[in-house]
């Protein structure tokens, strides 16, 4: 090979890395997710519902990683032999039973919330009474006297008895997140409904009291 051709060579070659280098400092760079005091989102509302559920926790379940949440991660940490730094990282939130994408949007964020709730409230239940479930989270997003957001509704105190019962916490299954896709598409089978029971487990006379819509499976949705 001349010298001419080898230089020429080398500079096509000095080039080349030249825009690889380029490419690979503008790409986006993989982080590990972590929450810490200052966090906020749905993600910091499940560290606080389970926290709060074993007893770390006595705060408001808001969705604001303040101090109450730090200190009950530290104690969780301690507890767990993991490293106590308060804040929630990859292994604190492993041990929690909470799986976080470092890339998830807040579309995948409410169809993983929205599934689970399905599975845990409507598991077994005929797939029109799932959709139903989830359409009556997605219409009170919608209604003036609850949150406006998927998981501030699911989340609200007292407002689901599966996150007290540990039902939240287990194995999602298929039909629910297929249930879920449709409800977030506008199906409601519910007609519109903002509560639901099963009329087989409950006494409450305010809950009976409400106006009947439709009777899918077990469950009564009512306005």
């Amino acid at each position: 090979m001349s010298r001419t051709k080898f230089r020429r060579l080398a500079l096509a070659i000095a080039v080349a890395l030249s825009i690889v280098a380029m490419i690979l400092a503008s790409a986006p760079t993989a982080r590990a997710v972590s929450y810490k005091k200052g966090s906020t989102g749905s993600v910091v509302t499940q560290i606080q519902t389970k926290l709060k559920n074993w007893g770390y926790y006595s705060g408001a379940v808001d969705g604001i990683y303040g101090s109450g949440t730090e200190k009950a991660v530290r104690q969780f940490q301690q507890k767990n032999g993991l490293t106590v730094d308060g804040k929630a990282g990859p292994k604190t939130l492993a041990a929690l039973g909470i799986s976080v994408s470092s890339s998830s949007g807040g579309g995948n964020a409410n169809l993983d919330l929205l599934a689970r709730l399905i599975s845990a409230e409507a598991r077994g239940e005929p797939y029109a009474g799932q959709v139903a479930v989830g359409a009556v989270v997605l219409n009170r997003v919608n209604h003036p006297s609850f949150p406006s957001t998927i998981s501030g509704v699911i989340y609200q105190n007292g407002a689901f008895s599966c996150l007290q019962d540990g039902q939240f916490w287990q194995p999602v299954s298929d039909s629910a997140y297929q249930a879920a896709r449709d409800a977030l598409n506008g199906s409601d089978p519910s007609g519109g409904a903002i509560y639901y029971f099963n009329p087989a487990k409950t006494t409450n006379k305010w809950i009976w009291s409400r106006p009947l819509i439709v009777v899918i499976g077990s469950h009564r949705f009512c306005a």
